[in-house]
């Protein structure tokens, strides 16, 4: 029987528990060993404290270890921690006070820099799904106690500079640390949820940065081959997407590109040219039978066909063809437009380029 995959807790949730510790040892005096964080999901989850120090009075300092649980990414055993200060605290008669909470961020949290982000420029780079976690941490504790106040609470990730460098954090334009992350509060193991929703953002900075074509990559090298192919094409407009094949058309689609560009090798060029939403291995059978049988097609040359169907890797198989049957990696790339015009609709301009695995260009639908 296969292991059952542990889930985990976003960056958010770490810093709602770390806001709550802290605001806890302000008001009870003690170091609690663990809280209880309410998700947005509305289940419950308890969270280990990692450390506390209270430097003042009505001050405190506590810091969790974020855990990914089965989907390790960066953030994984990362120090998330939160200070905490209670100002114009108060007690009336068992009836909490006005509350209002201040969320800011410190040491490690990136600051958005650019449009087209669900946090505005200039702001701390805390989305509103932790945010939301925060305030009802803060307000849990605050009706405990009975007690209001303002509360401020200072969000920080002492590696989150050094963390952010494995991101894509500056190409969204934010800047000098890592996102506090979290729709629900739960990372789910091979959820993709995170790369799904860095997609999404690039597209929308992209958009709000007035972008007007989007080229859509597979990975890094691909990215610096299109980049380099493009030339002055401003950095916004390149989205690696992975294997989201589908869901980064229709993504871009949603956000009003109308001209979108497929720049990729040809091992995913094959799986596109099929139609296969998500060009994962796991989830796509190897098309080389299917690029097998266009040789055959194409060229009438059932030897070649055979050694197509024979080959190691997709990479392989286009090495065989390249030089003598352009043709074939021709007839791949228009199939990636007809897949791309399938899911992104027929009014969308759709540009097909597969490199070679030197970065030059093998094909080019613009210029058939």
């Amino acid at each position: 029987m296969a292991k059952k995959l542990r889930s985990g807790f976003t960056t958010g949730t770490a810093a709602a528990a770390a806001t709550k510790g802290a605001l806890r040892m302000i008001l009870e005096g003690q170091r609690p060993s663990r809280v209880r964080i309410r998700l947005l999901t509305g289940t419950d989850i308890m969270i280990a404290i990692h450390m506390c120090s209270r430097p003042k009075q009505g001050e405190a300092i506590c810091s969790v270890i974020k855990d990914a649980g089965d989907d390790p990414d960066v953030t994984h055993k990362a120090e998330i921690g939160a200070r905490v200060t209670l100002l114009n605290s108060g007690e009336q008669g068992g009836t909490a006070e006005r509350v209002e909470i201040l969320i800011c961020g410190g040491e490690g949290v990136g600051r958005v820099t650019k449009p087209g982000l669900v946090i505005d420029p200039g702001q701390p780079a805390i989305n509103p799904g932790p945010q939301k976690m925060i305030a009802q941490a803060i307000e849990a504790v605050l009706k405990k106690h009975h007690r209001g106040g303002t509360v401020r609470t200072e969000i920080f990730v002492p590696r989150g500079k050094k963390l952010a460098e494995k991101t894509l954090n500056a190409r969204l334009g934010i800047i000098g640390g890592i996102s506090i992350l979290g729709t629900t509060g739960v990372v789910r193991p091979m959820s993709h949820d995170a790369f799904i929703a860095t997609i999404e953002s690039a597209l929308s900075v992209a958009r709000a940065c007035g972008q007007d074509r989007v080229v859509l990559t597979t990975g890094r090298r691909s990215e610096r081959f299109a980049q380099e192919f493009y030339g002055r094409m401003a950095p916004e407009a390149f989205i690696q997407i992975g294997d989201f094949f589908k869901l980064s058309l229709v993504s871009a689609v949603k956000r009003g590109f109308r001209q979108i560009t497929l720049a990729v090798f040809f091992g995913k060029a094959i799986k596109m040219a099929q139609g296969v939403p998500h060009t994962h291995a796991a989830k796509s059978s190897l098309t080389l039978d299917k690029l097998s049988q266009w040789t055959l097609e194409i060229t009438k040359d059932l030897e070649l066909s055979r050694e197509i169907s024979s080959a190691n890797t997709a990479r392989h198989g286009f090495e065989i063809l390249h030089e003598h049957h352009p043709e074939v990696i021709s007839h791949v790339g228009r199939r990636i437009i007809t897949s791309a015009e399938r899911f992104a609709g027929p009014k969308i301009e759709i540009q097909s380029i597969i490199f070679d695995y030197d970065g030059a260009v093998a094909f080019d639908s613009q210029q058939q």
